[in-house]
């Protein structure tokens, strides 16, 4: 693996370059609260792995995450397979090597379930891979199916900020998450979302109104790229709302599918590159590793045909250790990576260094700049989903004290286009 000098090296980087943190926050805190600017969210498996709660299921700092990462994710469900199902899918794993994921390993038990006919291979054929991926999938279901604390949280703030503002565009949430930790939060604050699914009893997968823009701006839309808990195929339509046992939905290779059950899926892909070409729009990341080639693919073709939109990623590792993301912005100006010691904006990679105060400043630097875990020398928050969060839900809390430009160490990337301006 490359590390972030290896890159400065390779693609002309100056990494004695400096990036203020103050300058971008204070940008991007004007953005979140004027509520003009078309705004989504892609959230990833480091989203629930940011809240820890106890036995009990309160939130303690002590405790384990909500729901596992993916790489415990793996382990555990492998783990927990028996017989001939765990030898198989223990074997995959190991064939896989460092980038083994749950997700890969069922794609690959799935392409033997098509593949296979009587022929075996690590002791099942067909009709026992088709039942390792039944096990794998109701043993993720079982793994991702909590609940949010009863306390307030991460996933409450966000929709806070959400619904706490009148919006000209409907914020967009696409998450490649299982769980339904979402719906939660929405459906406990009372706020409007639409899912892509219609009707009462049964409802259904609307495909036209997923493309469509009919609704509201005051219905957010939740796009779950992968699948979710509560999914199942019924008389050859895509429903919902068959509760935590339903997991057949759960990450189905929706190239390997046939046409009624891969169209969730492409419909829900088509709506974020449909997002990314809008012009203007502002695409935020969290707890997303940028190791989803599918979702990654999207991103690449779309920052290449719009130059005017922009995603910004925020990264809990250091630069040094988010090499996926590194790679693709090294490719694309328009995607600007927010990592803990430093940041690559307008495809300027440099460290970051925080200005002097300005004057009612210091508690909103607070929420993006301090001390984390056992660090021993401040570093930018908000790669931590929890963080980033209730950096947007203060986005309304208090009036946005704009630093001077004399108050801020400035550095030598001019401000990004979706910065500054009032749309």
């Amino acid at each position: 693996m490359w590390h972030c000098c290896r890159w400065g090296q390779y693609r002309g980087w100056n990494l004695d370059s400096v990036h203020n943190p103050d300058q971008f926050m204070s940008d991007l805190r004007q953005i979140l609260s004027q509520g003009r600017k078309r705004i989504g969210l892609l959230v990833g498996a480091g989203a629930p792995l940011a809240i820890r709660v106890d036995k009990s299921g309160c939130i303690s700092s002590s405790g384990k995450p909500l729901i596992p990462g993916v790489d415990d994710l793996t382990n555990e469900v492998v783990a927990d397979l028996q017989g001939a199902e765990h030898a198989a899918a223990r074997k995959i794993r190991d064939e896989l090597g460092i980038n083994a994921n749950i997700e890969k390993i069922l794609s690959l038990v799935r392409l033997r379930e098509a593949a296979l006919g009587s022929t075996t291979i690590d002791g099942l054929d067909s009709s026992g891979y088709g039942g390792l991926g039944k096990s794998i999938s109701e043993k993720i279901g079982k793994k991702v199916s909590a609940t949010l604390p009863k306390e307030r949280n991460a996933y409450d703030e966000l929709i806070s900020w959400v619904s706490s503002t009148t919006r000209t565009h409907a914020v967009e949430i696409f998450t490649t998450n299982y769980d339904l930790l979402f719906e939660e939060a929405f459906e406990q604050a009372r706020a409007p979302y639409f899912d892509g699914f219609s009707g009462g009893n049964a409802p259904f997968f609307d495909p036209v109104t997923v493309a469509g823009d009919d609704l509201p701006a005051r219905w957010s839309r939740l796009w779950k790229l992968h699948g979710s808990l509560g999914w199942a195929l019924e008389n050859g339509a895509v429903v919902r709302g068959r509760g935590k046992d339903a997991t057949q939905l759960i990450y189905p290779d929706h190239l390997k599918y046939d046409l009624t059950q891969k169209q969730p899926y492409a419909a829900l892909f088509e709506r974020l590159k449909r997002f990314l070409l809008t012009p203007d729009a502002l695409l935020l990341t969290t707890g997303f590793s940028f190791r989803d080639a599918h979702v990654c693919a999207v991103l690449d073709e779309a920052l290449a045909m719009n130059a005017n939109s922009a995603v910004f990623a925020f990264q809990y590792q250091s630069l040094a250790k988010e090499e996926p993301v590194l790679k693709m912005a090294s490719n694309h100006p328009n995607l600007s990576v927010y990592a803990a010691d430093g940041a690559v904006i307008s495809g300027i990679s440099g460290i970051w260094r925080p200005g002097e105060l300005a004057k009612n400043w210091e508690e909103i630097r607070a929420s993006f700049w301090g001390l984390r875990g056992t660090d021993t020398a401040p570093t930018f928050l908000l790669g931590d989903f929890s963080r980033f969060t209730r950096f947007c839900a203060l986005a309304q809390a208090t009036e946005l004290q704009r630093p001077r430009p004399a108050d801020l160490t400035t550095n030598s990337a001019p401000p990004l286009p979706v910065y500054g301006g009032s749309s």
